[in-house]
């Protein structure tokens, strides 16, 4: 099973994870340590290693408003 996390962009700097389909959620300066806490949180999450999901996936999204000016 693997465990898909949403990250963002925090708007004060550093990045935000968001776990889909699971009340888990982290952030962190930089990419390595995020990397770090969603591993924590995960395990932290999912005491029983049975339950535990033997993949991570970090879906980076990043969202970008273009202005588009009158023709």
């Amino acid at each position: 099973m693997a465990l898909i996390f949403e990250i963002r962009d925090a708007e004060e700097g550093g990045y935000y994870a968001r776990a889909l389909g699971h009340a888990i959620f982290t952030q962190a300066d930089s990419w390595d340590e995020l990397r770090g806490n969603v591993l924590e949180a995960v395990s932290v999450h999912f005491e029983d290693a049975e339950e535990r999901p033997r993949m991570v996936q970090l879906h980076y999204v990043k969202d970008e408003l273009i202005p588009v000016e009158a023709a």
